[in-house]
């Protein structure tokens, strides 16, 4: 591509009867000023181009960035997902375990608790039978002392 300076220092030979001189210069004047813009806005959009180019690479170094986030943030939310309902799943068994012990335990302590029930309503019956027995006896040594007086 020509360069505006290359068009500015470009000398025609004149020759009989050619074009006028002070025209042709004063068009070629014309023509630069206006290459020269070109030229300069050109430039410009080339490196226009270059710095869209390196937005571009950044915002898709960014989105690929972002992408591999989610993923793993997706990745981690479902191995927590999982985790917590494995961990919930080991503490309802855990406490449907510890509910069995506890019920066994009580239910123990009900039996232990109505068999010492029963012993001391035996031991009791015993003890009343005995206390009724002396009572008889006592009463019947009363009786036998009152008669002979």
């Amino acid at each position: 591509m020509l360069t505006p300076l290359e068009i500015e220092n470009k000398k025609f030979p004149t020759k009989f009867k050619g074009y006028d001189d002070v025209e042709v210069d004063t068009f070629l004047d014309q023509v630069i000023v206006d290459y020269e813009k070109l030229y300069k806005e050109n430039a410009e959009l080339k490196n226009q181009i270059e710095e869209n180019k390196k937005d571009l690479e950044h915002y898709r170094s960014v989105e690929h960035t972002l992408q591999n986030t989610l993923v793993l943030a997706q990745t981690t939310a479902e191995d927590i997902k999982t985790n917590a309902q494995t961990r919930a799943e080991q503490i309802i068994r855990d406490a449907e375990s510890e509910a069995r012990r506890a019920t066994e335990a009580v239910s123990k302590e009900e039996f232990e608790i109505r068999k010492r029930t029963e012993e001391l309503k035996r031991q009791f019956e015993v003890y009343k039978t005995k206390m009724e027995n002396l009572l008889l006896s006592q009463l019947e040594l009363l009786k036998d002392n009152l008669d002979i007086d």
